[in-house]
Formats: structure tokens, C-alpha cells, sequence
């Protein structure tokens, strides 16, 4: 339950709002790469708008470092935003100053104005009172929409609040209910799909995971410290010999849990590998911990030690089919999916079909939980690289809650408190 109010519980009629959104968006030169995000705070737009109130909204775009650097500029979003809401946006060149507040006082109510990007500001991550107060100024009401952020004491998600009456916006309200009720009440069994680089960037997911769920997979470059700290070869694979220590107390932890009670911690059996990450580069399947598939294409004869291990100057790109059979099958008797990190290197584009030399062990993750083999669980997803990946593949449809923020997410699913939710008014 949302214990913050939000833009229903307050009188917001003909005022004056500045909305902080999250277009924190991929661009392709001036071009927007993926508009999820944006589409994504049309709700709480469109409430507002309906309300008559005149429409500023703030966001960020990138790390410019506090300089004003236009390769970060807003501008292709409010030219998308336009698009999106069939309306005239305005575009302001800066956030605070005397040409913004001219820009203010000349919009009508119904009217909508985009501010330039906030981080073109220091002051703006150093959550600044004096620069909040700024922004402050121009609006009557803040509604905070941008669950993107609000992991982060900055300027307009915290300060900003110690000046002006506070509330959600839709989007936000929708994020923290979906994710805190999953964690707190899934639809059980519960099943953890966990990738990305570094164990250390989700080590307390991990642990919470460990033991609230009823299955936890490892996949993605994080999965090759555990394979390593489990004595198996990763060749020239990234890893981080400093995690080590970490991955084997999780597994300690994973198999007191499984002693416990019926729990299961996946890592992956077998792996595809490559010499380098190139669309052209050969593949193969070295069967690691299974040694089924080797076996077959082995037999009569033994399979040779190739097979079963990955050699000094290999890659491992991708979870095998093995481990991806083992894991949809597992899938079938579950009823909720959490899923943060693709599986493989999924940039990487195929010569020959749409699913990338190194993205299907995630393409049958994605078939899994559509359906596609009987069970569909209920599916939330989160993390940046899988976001993209099922946004670039038109996926995005397949999944109950695709979450627009990436370490807020993971900071919720924690158990940690967000300050920019935090510093709203309570109801």
C-alpha cells in the first residue's frame, strides 16, 4: 500500500506544477534510441493536463558532468514528447534563471513547458537547497514521477521538497506498489533471474532473493566468478578475482537455505564460448557441469577434454542451451518471475537470424515466461540491459511490469528506502 499522497489526493486545479520525469533516454545522435520512459509518464501528464494546470517538467539526460553540454540536451524529447501528446511543448534552454521564468510566466494553463537538463547544474547531484529553491519558485505544487531517480538525494528529488507541497505521480506509485508487493507477497513458487557484470552491484538482491525466493538463477559475466570460485576454468571470460570470496559465501549461504527447505540455486551447467565478441566468430558448447550434450556428440567415442572445458584464450558469452532447457523447465511450475540481467552479451547483432550469437539463452528466457511452453507467470522485470534488449526486439508487451528504473528497482527489491520517495507528503 502507498502510504505517500499523490496527484489524486490533492487540489491541483489551474495551478502551476513542475513534475520531475525520468527522460534519462538512449539517443542515436539527435534521435531517441528507445522513448519507453517517455511514453511511460503520459499518464500522470494527461491527469494533469486535464486539471488545467500550467505543466513544467524537469528531467535529467546523461552524466554531462554540471556543463552545459548540448550532446545532453532535452530537446529531442520534448520534440518526441510533442509527438506523443498531439500538443505544442515548449523548450526552455536552461532550468533556472530569469529566461525560464519568462518562459513560465508566458504559458497558459493546459500549456506544457520542458526544461533543459537538470545535471547541466553541479548543484543539482549535490542536492543544492539553493539551487531546489530555484526550481521551486517557478511552480506552485511538485509532483515527483521519475522512479528513475528517486534512489538518488539530488536536488530534485529531495531538496526540492523542502519548499513546495509534494506528491506522486502515477508512474511512481505504480513502481513501488508493483515491486514492494512482489518482494513482500509474491504468487508463489518464486523465481529470481539475476545477470549483469558484477556481483558486487547486486550482492544484497542476491541475498534477499536467497531468502525470500524459491529458486535464485545466476547468469550473465557475474555467473563466471561463481563457475571460478567453484575451481571451474572461465578462460580469458570476464570476471573479478576480488569477488570470489563473495560468490563462494553466497553458495554457502544458497545450500544452508537448501537444507532448510525446497530451494534451488542455479548456475549455469554449460556455456557457449567464442574467442572473441565478433557477429563473425565462431561459437561452441563446452559442457561444463552437465556433460550430457558431449557425451552425445561424443559418442561412441569419449568426449575430449575440449568439450568440458573452456580453453585459455575462450570467452564465455552466453549460458548454453542445456542451462537454458533446465532453467524454462523450472519455470513451468512457478508463479511469479523477477528477472534483472540478460543472460549473454546481447548487443552483439547475428548474421544470420534476429537473435543475437550470444542472446539465446535470453531468448529463451523471454520465451519461458511468455507462455510459450504452457506455464506464464506473472513477470516483472528490471535492469537496464534487459530493458533495452526487449525494447530493441519489440518484447516489451510479453511481461506484466517492466520497470523504468534500474538501480531504484534494485534498491526497492533490497529492502531499502528511496529518499525521493520518502521526502513526499504521507497521506
Amino acid at each position: 500500500m502507498f502510504v505517500k499522497k499523490t496527484i489524486e489526493d490533492i487540489d491541483l486545479d489551474s495551478k502551476t506544477v513542475l513534475l520531475r520525469a525520468d527522460y534519462n533516454v538512449p539517443l542515436d545522435g539527435e534521435k531517441i534510441a528507445d522513448d519507453y520512459r517517455i511514453k511511460q509518464s503520459l499518464d500522470t501528464i494527461n491527469y494533469l493536463l486535464a486539471r488545467n494546470v500550467k505543466l513544467i517538467i524537469c528531467s535529467h539526460l546523461g552524466r554531462p558532468d554540471g556543463k552545459k553540454n548540448l550532446a545532453f540536451s532535452l530537446f529531442p524529447v520534448a520534440k518526441r514528447l510533442k509527438e506523443l501528446l498531439k500538443k505544442d511543448v515548449e523548450f526552455a534552454p536552461d532550468c533556472i534563471g530569469e529566461e525560464v521564468k519568462k518562459a513560465v510566466d508566458k504559458l497558459g494553463h493546459g500549456q506544457v513547458l520542458l526544461l533543459e537538463n537538470l545535471r547541466f547544474h553541479a548543484e543539482e547531484e549535490q542536492n543544492s537547497e539553493d539551487f531546489a529553491k530555484q526550481l521551486a519558485e517557478l511552480a506552485d505544487i511538485f509532483v515527483q514521477d521519475g522512479f528513475g531517480v528517486v534512489h538518488r538525494a539530488h536536488a530534485s528529488t529531495e531538496a526540492i521538497t523542502h519548499f513546495l507541497p509534494s506528491v506522486a505521480g502515477f508512474l511512481l506509485k505504480k513502481e513501488v506498489d508493483t515491486i514492494t508487493d512482489v518482494m513482500l507477497n509474491p504468487n508463489r513458487p518464486l523465481m529470481s533471474v539475476i545477470g549483469g557484470a558484477k556481483i558486487a552491484d547486486k550482492i544484497d538482491l542476491i541475498h534477499r532473493f536467497i531468502e525470500i525466493a524459491d529458486y535464485v538463477v545466476i547468469g550473465g559475466a557475474m555467473a563466471n566468478t561463481f563457475l571460478m570460485s567453484r575451481g571451474f576454468n572461465v578462460g580469458s571470460s570476464l570476471y573479478d578475482q576480488s569477488e570470489l570470496p563473495i560468490a563462494r559465501d553466497i553458495i554457502r549461504k544458497a545450500a544452508a537455505q537448501a537444507k532448510k527447505r525446497k530451494f534451488s540455486f542455479i548456475l549455469p551447467f554449460d556455456v557457449v564460448v567464442s574467442k572473441k565478441i565478433d557477429s563473425a566468430s565462431p561459437l561452441r558448447i563446452v559442457d561444463i557441469l552437465a556433460h550430457s550434450l558431449s557425451e552425445i556428440e561424443s559418442y561412441p567415442k569419449r568426449p575430449n577434454k575440449m568439450a568440458t572445458h573452456v580453453e585459455n584464450d575462450e570467452l564465455i558469452l552466453d549460458i548454453g542451451p542445456f542451462s537454458g532447457a533446465f532453467i524454462a523447465g523450472n519455470m513451468q511450475s512457478v508463479n511469479t518471475v523477477v528477472w534483472n540481467g540478460t543472460m549473454g552479451v546481447t548487443e552483439t547483432k547475428s548474421l544470420l537470424t534476429g537473435i543475437g550469437p550470444y542472446s539465446h539463452g535470453t531468448n529463451l528466457l523471454v520465451r519461458s515466461i511468455a507462455g510459450e511452453f504452457g506455464n506464464r507467470p506473472f513477470s516483472l522485470v528490471g535492469g537496464g540491459d534487459t530493458v533495452s534488449y526487449l525494447s530493441e526486439n519489440n518484447l516489451m508487451n510479453l511481461f506484466n511490469h517492466v520497470s523504468t528504473g534500474g538501480g531504484a528497482s534494485l534498491e526497492l527489491m533490497a529492502g531499502r528506502k528511496l529518499p525521493g520517495v520518502e521526502a513526499l507528503e504521507n497521506k
